[in-house]
């Protein structure tokens, strides 16, 4: 053999290597879904929302990658195919839908993510896949028909009596991922007579009555409330409030025979004890109330460390200010009166002053005086004669 042609031969032949160690590598196991409801079946109830318990196992956990996987409840169109997956052109709207729900670690509990295991993302998810693959996250199926909202806004009733409906997982944040795309059927039962009615004896609810009921009477904090209501108007918008307003769900729509179902959640900073649980429509302005008991809550019932202050002392203080003010006017319109007072005396007694003056300058001075003006009137008064000259009696003497 040439001798050149052994580098070739040698470059094929770890070629051929590799081709077949690819193509003999085993690909990665399908993922398995296992869907527990309240009767420990993959079943939820056509009556009420279920909550339930999703696990998988075998699933491809990719260490500090982006994305993760996300867990749905809705309809695929080919279960058994595989064409709705999204890794084979599956578009959702088109060849499956889910209950819609915020992409949020709070959200109402139809949809939950979980991140890979170190992913920058990890801390807004409910969950995080366990390096063989493992999962387990609890969410709600709000019932048996949902509404889903496709790519162009376009929105579809979807009821799971007539279509096979059930938990889809596929990657997250856009990653299409054939590892983890699975689909586990659900089935929906109708509730028991015993818990549809469990008093025969009561009336039934005029038309037109609202009605809420929860599935547990007590609950824990941080899970969620699964209630069901009944009797709004089909359509209309409802929407579902803890206490008024300190957690809510909504709206949603009333189905053909009015009825709703969701689940509300529970922070985890609430006190324990009993919380009101509110429906209202938004067309007919019906409301529908129920009480719960929560347990396991954080926060503490506010105390006043201090006794309160009696009304009588709040009077009282509130009489003594007044007082006080009023005192202090008092004196201010005092102290001026005073003032305009001693101004005056002060002025008076300058004028007293420069009369009594003027007075004694006029004794002192002789030609100022009366008898002054006697003896003036006398010289030069107009009836008095011009006074003779006196005799030179130096000049006679001297002839």
């Amino acid at each position: 053999m040439n001798l050149s042609l052994r580098p070739l031969l040698a470059a094929a032949a770890a070629v051929l290597v590799a081709v077949s160690t690819a193509v003999a590598a085993p690909a990665w196991a399908a993922g398995t879904v296992t869907v527990t409801g309240p009767d420990g079946t993959a079943t939820a109830s056509e009556d009420h929302a279920t909550e339930i318990t999703v696990s998988g196992t075998g699933f491809q956990s990719i260490p500090n990658g982006f994305g993760g996987i996300y867990v749905l409840f809705g309809w695929v169109d080919d279960a058994a195919g595989g064409s709705w997956r999204p890794s084979a052109g599956g578009v959702v709207g088109e060849d499956y839908r889910y209950v819609p729900d915020a992409e949020s670690a709070d959200n109402h509990g139809y949809q939950r993510f979980l991140a890979f295991p170190g992913s920058e993302t990890e801390s807004a998810a409910n969950g995080t896949l366990a390096a063989d693959g493992s999962w387990s996250v609890t969410m709600v199926i709000p019932g048996p028909v949902f509404e889903s909202q496709d790519r162009a806004g376009n929105v579809v009733s979807v009821d799971c009596r007539r279509v096979t409906c059930g938990i889809l997982t596929i990657g997250a944040h856009g990653v299409k991922n054939a590892n983890n795309e699975s689909f586990t059927p659900v089935a929906f039962t109708a509730a028991a007579a015993s818990e549809a009615e469990p008093d025969a004896a009561a009336p039934a609810a005029p038309a037109g009555t609202v009605r809420v009921g929860v599935e547990a009477a007590t609950v824990t904090a941080g899970s969620s409330i699964v209630f069901t209501g009944q009797g709004f108007t089909p359509g209309e918008q409802v929407v579902a409030a803890l206490d008024g307003g300190l957690t809510a769900v909504g709206p949603l729509t009333a189905g053909a025979q009015g009825e709703v179902a969701a689940a509300l959640p529970v922070p985890r900073d609430i006190r324990d004890g009993t919380h009101l649980v509110t429906l209202r429509g938004a067309g007919s302005g019906g409301v529908a109330e129920t009480e719960v008991t929560v347990t396991g809550g954080v926060a503490e019932v506010a105390t006043d460390t201090e006794p309160a202050v009696p009304t009588w002392a709040i009077v009282l203080l509130l009489a003594c200010v007044a007082l006080s003010a009023a005192l202090v006017v008092a004196s201010i319109v005092t102290a001026i009166v005073r003032a305009r007072r001693a101004r005056r005396a002060r002025r008076a007694r300058t004028v007293a002053g420069d009369a009594s003056a003027a007075v004694v300058a006029g004794a002192s001075d002789p030609a100022a005086g009366p008898g002054s003006d006697l003896a003036s009137g006398a010289a030069a008064g107009p009836g008095s004669a011009p006074a003779a000259a006196a005799p030179d009696v130096s000049v006679g003497a001297s002839r």
